[in-house]
């Protein structure tokens, strides 16, 4: 079935369900422009395949063209997706308000009919995962300036959403395919579709599970009680992510590489973070802060998830307005030992995956797949857990 057969229905359909739900979020609308689908439809080139940026369960991006000349994103979510409708409200009802310079800019959406499709601003250099991560595909060379002021950028957008948003919004998907570029290389955080709001008097949220393998913060993915932490989990795999120039999981690498957060862990303990630095920059960057924000990322990465700073304190840090205390850097929370990834016999605790679903963050089961530095492929499934038990000590 191709992206659009599933994105579009004929005329003449009958109405999706829940309709009313839709049309009375999209009436509420104050800061969006709400556009025709005919207008999308001549802006894509009829959704040329030519002008297709982006495909996954949710459906497809293109490339257009507004009546007034600006370029734009258009994401179509299929017709036929739940979960899609439910992503598409999602997105429409807690960005729709709010506006960062590390925040993809929703410009509006279409609701015509059985067509829901959300309009953002257009960022020229596509994704982390596909640009830095993406192996020899990319011609963008990303100097330590620059990785530093993606780093904070993303820092700078996730404090925003945790501790001045209210509610408070957690993302739930940070990862580097969510993190998109505009020419300047500036870091937008994108693809709100799982996020939750976060009322300032309760200490979690109990959920069903869902983001992405690598990503995901392990007292969240066994125990379904979603807070803060587990995104400023997710901004530490990323962070080292950066810092090294390839992705979380490479299992074409020798078994003691394969996982970066424990490899970082590893080098941290032996006092060599430096040698994992991408040596893709030349020796040409400062290594003592390289070697501070891997550190950075191992603190928002520790197993206790109190042990973890605020997103506002990780700012500082990468900024160098706080230090980074070496004595408070404990063991990182690795799920690969939950979900019986490894068969280290030092580990005794691990959990039981019955009946888990493997999916993308629309249900579908199309995986995402990203590189190393090494154009190592790697694939990482947005996940959704049926259920996860821990075993008894």
């Amino acid at each position: 079935m191709t992206c659009l057969y599933s994105c579009f229905k004929k005329k003449g359909a009958s109405p999706p369900r829940h309709t009313t739900e839709v049309d009375d979020v999209v009436s509420s609308i104050q800061n969006t422009t709400l556009y025709t689908y005919r207008e999308l439809r001549i802006a894509t080139e009829n959704f040329t395949p030519a002008n297709k940026i982006g495909e996954g369960g949710f459906g497809c991006v293109y490339k257009g063209s507004l009546k007034d000349g600006t370029v734009a994103a258009i994401k179509v979510l299929s017709a036929d997706s739940r979960q899609g409708l439910r992503e598409f409200l999602t997105e429409i009802k807690l960005i729709a308000d709010i506006e960062h310079d590390n925040l993809v800019k929703l410009y509006g959406c279409c609701a015509e009919e059985n067509h829901r499709i959300l309009v953002y601003g257009y960022l020229e250099n596509n994704s982390l995962a596909q640009t830095l991560l993406g192996g020899s595909h990319s011609s963008i060379q990303f100097s330590w300036p620059t990785r530093r002021k993606i780093c904070i950028g993303v820092a700078q957008g996730l404090a925003f959403l945790h501790e001045e948003v209210q509610p408070h919004i957690v993302h739930r998907d940070i990862k580097a395919s969510n993190i998109l570029l505009d020419r300047d290389l500036m870091p937008k955080i994108s693809d709100f579709g799982l996020a939750k709001l976060f009322p300032a008097h309760m200490t979690h949220i109990s959920t069903r599970v869902a983001g992405t393998a690598g990503y995901l913060a392990p007292e969240y993915a066994i125990r379904g009680q979603l807070t803060r932490k587990a995104d400023i989990y997710s901004f530490g795999v990323l962070l080292l992510e950066i810092v090294c120039g390839r992705a979380n999981t490479n299992r074409r690498l020798p078994p003691e590489e394969q996982y970066l957060l424990e490899r970082v862990w590893q080098m941290h303990v032996k006092g060599e973070l430096v040698s994992l630095v991408d040596t893709s920059l030349n020796e040409d960057y400062d290594a003592e802060e390289a070697c501070r924000y891997l550190k950075i990322g191992l603190l928002c990465t520790q197993n206790m998830p109190k042990l973890r700073p605020t997103m506002s304190t990780v700012v500082k840090m990468l900024r160098g307005e706080i230090d980074v205390n070496d004595d408070k850097i404990s063991t990182p929370g690795l799920l690969s030992e939950f979900m019986g990834v490894r068969s280290d016999k030092d580990h005794k605790d691990k959990a039981k995956v019955k009946n888990s679903s493997y999916t993308d963050s629309a249900g579908s089961s199309k995986l995402e797949i990203s590189s190393s530095s090494s154009a190592m492929a790697t694939s990482h499934a947005t996940m959704t857990f049926n259920s996860i038990y821990d075993r008894s000590n």
